[in-house]
């Protein structure tokens, strides 16, 4: 999932995404009966508001579960939309389990089948399309909403996930064109409702990822009287079954959401790791969820604003910013006494979140100069920029895998780092001595804030010094997405906030296939790293998945399209009433667990 920006110790992610829990309602005639051991009463802060406030960095561009790919979307629209699974979100390493599935899905025909049985009674948000209807989900939503993601006029940022994997899906998504009735009737011979409640699926070949891709939000179910009467068109509506329902949306400022009276029966989770007993997260395992009467997003661009916000209590929790790292945080890396005093807690924790500065491969300049290319990767300073703006808690990148996932290799070395005379000599070979005669290149920034400026004039600062020119252009985080979408990036930051925890989801950032408007947002092609590529993404963890996907690292080591910057890590403070809060970069429908107590 594309990341905003680096802001400071780290961003609040999410990732880039998902949504929210289903909605049971009841026969008529069922009984209420309550579960035993669980806990059926919430009790809400006397004389408060029980709403989240939350910062968003950047306005939202879309609110379509089949489009957005960006952490800044995902953090509303996974409060809002369900998939089939989850993440335990008490558990590490981070483990799926059921959510509008009743069970795990049965795998049969060597890896080529899968059969889901879907919960009952889940009910949609109200909305138009329904007519002021009941409407629960069925199996055809979901399938409506992989043929929304496969339909060319969508522009799905998702179609990788199902391009060539499902049988029949490709010739649907030719076939179709830009008829949207073809969108809405054309069956897929792959995608099987076989009765209201249970999904089959039939793939091409193994896809062992595909479980993963199922608890994403380009999976979640959508209706198709939605389709239909949107025009297949949902950037600025909600149709999902989660937790919290779209109330009002102000682009510029923020976005309101409220509880969802009709939510399915959710429960907090009954166990976790070490990690959460240590914190004491599970005190209110059993407990029927959401928690929350609604959430408030607050649109807030730059830090020093956010930072008032949280002191005046209007904001629950922050990432710490730069500029405010010594003054919160101790030379132990822990609190300040005065914070702790005003209740005030600290979170640490990893992330799969990394960076990195990209070069478009179809660029004339940068694409067709391999030296050009080198001499930039060591002409910055990473070291340095670790220590400016994240006040040293971000991480050296070493490999193009983040720790935490299988086949990472803290002993990796890429075959660049930060050295001047190097760089000089670099520029000389790719034809341009001091930078004689080179044009300037275009560094694109992913949002206009004043943090973004000055890491963008730190990049050009350490160009300038081995003689290359750049021009910052200042984007919104919305209008850079435009950009790289149309492939009208040269040079830019790039991250990434893992989708699911394993390397393909990384490799596939590189593949010939998902060149723009694809994911591959460098345009990078290489016919032995795309076939490498099919090799590991029907290989399980082991000992030849860890071989193909060092091969794989060697080929872009080699070719540079990446040059490699840092891993992120959370530094997030917290008022002492917001109870059960995890980071995590990858469990973005976090919100209906989180609790505000007196």
């Amino acid at each position: 999932m594309k990341v905003l920006s680096l802001v400071i110790v780290s961003l609040l992610l999410t990732s880039c995404l998902p949504a929210n829990r289903d909605n049971m309602r009841k026969r008529k005639g069922q009984s209420s009966r309550k579960r035993s051991g669980r806990k059926q009463e919430i009790v809400h802060r006397k004389g408060k508001p029980n709403v989240l406030n939350y910062r968003l960095q950047s306005q939202i561009k879309t609110l379509d579960p089949a489009v957005s790919y960006d952490t800044v979307s995902a953090k509303v629209i996974y409060q809002a939309y369900e998939t089939l699974y989850e993440y335990e979100y008490l558990k590490r390493p981070y483990t799926l389990k059921p959510l509008l599935a009743v069970g795990m899905p049965k795998i049969t025909d060597n890896g080529k089948t899968y059969t889901i049985k879907i919960k009952k009674y889940i009910s949609y948000h109200a909305d138009p399309s329904l007519k002021g209807k009941s409407r629960y989900v069925t199996a055809q939503d979901f399938i409506t909403q992989i043929k929304r993601v496969a339909f060319k006029p969508t522009r799905s940022q998702g179609w990788w996930a199902f391009d060539g994997k499902i049988v029949g899906l490709n010739e649907f998504r030719e076939k179709a064109g830009k008829d949207i009735d073809v969108l809405k009737f054309y069956q897929v011979p792959g995608l099987i409702a076989i009765n209201d409640n249970t999904l089959q699926i039939k793939l091409t070949t193994a896809y062992p990822q595909l479980k993963y891709i199922l608890a994403m939000a380009f999976t979640s179910p959508i209706p198709k009287e939605a389709v239909d009467y949107y025009s297949n068109d949902l950037s600025n509506h909600v149709v999902g079954t989660g937790a919290f329902a779209l109330k009002k949306w102000n682009r510029s400022s923020s976005v309101i959401m409220e509880k969802f009276r009709r939510y399915h029966r959710d429960y907090y989770p009954d166990t976790g790791d070490s990690y959460a007993k240590k914190n004491n997260l599970t005190s209110d395992a059993g407990s029927r969820l959401p928690f929350l009467d609604g959430i408030h997003f607050h649109i807030i661009k730059e830090s020093q604003p956010a930072w008032l916000n949280f002191q005046a209590k209007k904001l629950d929790l922050l990432d710490v910013p730069k500029d405010n790292f010594d003054t919160v945080i101790n030379p132990s890396g822990e609190l300040m006494d005065d914070f702790i005093d005003r209740n005030i807690d600290l979170l640490k924790a990893e992330t799969l979140v990394h960076y990195w500065f990209s070069f478009n491969m179809k660029d004339r300049l940068l694409g067709r100069n391999k030296n050009l290319r080198l001499a930039i990767a060591h002409a910055i300073d990473n070291d340095r920029y670790i220590e400016l703006f994240s006040n040293n808690v971000a991480l050296k990148a070493n490999s193009i895998y983040v720790p935490g996932i299988f086949g990472y290799n803290s002993k990796r070395v890429p075959p660049y780092s930060y050295n001047f005379n190097l760089a000089k000599r670099y520029l000389k070979k790719a034809g341009y001595p001091q930078g004689k005669g080179l044009p300037t290149i275009v560094y694109d920034v992913r949002g206009g804030t004043t943090s973004s400026r000055q890491r963008a004039e730190f990049v050009k600062r350490e160009l300038a010094k081995i003689g290359i020119k750049v021009r910052v252009s200042v984007n919104t985080f919305p209008s850079f997405l435009k950009k790289q979408s149309a492939g009208k990036l040269q040079f830019w930051q790039d991250g990434w906030a893992l989708d699911y925890p394993d390397a393909e989801n990384i490799l596939q950032l590189l593949i010939s296939q998902n060149v723009i408007p694809g994911p591959n947002a460098t345009n990078y092609s290489n016919p032995k790293f795309d076939a490498l590529y099919e090799k590991l993404r029907v290989l399980e963890d082991g000992p030849e998945k860890m071989s193909v996907m060092q091969k794989m690292e060697d080929i872009i080591f080699d070719d540079v399209p990446w040059a490699l910057q840092l891993y992120q890590r959370y530094y997030l403070v917290k008022h002492g009433h917001l109870k059960n809060y995890r980071p995590s970069s990858l469990i973005k429908r976090n919100m209906k667990y989180l609790k505000l107590t007196e």
